[in-house]
């Protein structure tokens, strides 16, 4: 089994968290909504010119009802959770608010043991409890 993935979630790991301290030095005067929009429109940039340069365009008529109904769906939830990021870092610090939204692994894995069918073992449960407690440990000051 290749390992490929590992190294594009380590990425996503890193850029998220560049993510984070850009996003809230950029946030100093402005809405957390419009930076928000601002933020959409350079990633939708960014992919147009990405899928352009490695030839990824595909014909829409190829999608399927259920790839478009989920696809928009996880566009929605993406919006929201970015709103609700950038409310949370303009108003709280950015060690604190990185790791509540970090619970994300812990509400992935319920969600996806509940419409997935997927069964972690005891000790993958044991490591999203032990980070689980490290994002409360993090998070809640004294």
């Amino acid at each position: 089994m290749s390992q490929e993935w590992f190294y594009w979630a380590l990425a996503s790991a890193i850029f998220a968290s560049l993510t984070a301290i850009f996003a809230k030095v950029g946030l100093q005067g402005i809405d957390s909504d419009f930076a928000t929009f601002i933020r959409t429109i350079v990633i939708l940039i960014a992919l147009c010119a990405f899928l352009t340069y490695s030839g990824k365009w595909q014909p829409f008529g190829q999608l399927t009802s259920k790839n478009w109904t989920f696809l928009m769906l996880s566009g929605l939830a993406t919006g929201a959770s970015w709103v609700a990021y950038f409310k949370a870092l303009q108003l709280g610090s950015a060690s604190q608010v990185a790791p509540i939204d970090k619970l994300s692994i812990l509400f992935v894995t319920l969600f996806a043991v509940l419409f997935l069918g997927e069964r972690p073992t005891g000790q993958e449960w044991t490591g999203i409890g032990l980070i689980v407690l490290g994002v409360l440990f993090l998070a809640i000051k004294r």
